[in-house]
């Protein structure tokens, strides 16, 4: 039988996206243990619509 980890999904999004603009969203998915980080993800990712590295914070 599977373990019921500490791992949940999250939803990271591109915080100069909304700043610009242009129409669209940068997001990303990803899994983070909810043990070892209680706070919210940040993290460096490629925003494709502005074709740079920006910031994606994890929202709700």
């Amino acid at each position: 039988m599977a373990k019921k980890g500490n791992r949940i999904q999250v939803i990271l999004e591109c915080t100069e996206h909304k700043e610009t603009g242009k129409p669209g969203t940068s997001r990303y998915i990803t899994t983070k243990s909810k043990k070892n980080t209680p706070e919210r993800l940040e993290v460096k990712k490629f925003n494709p619509i502005l074709k740079k590295m920006t910031v994606h914070k994890e929202i709700k």
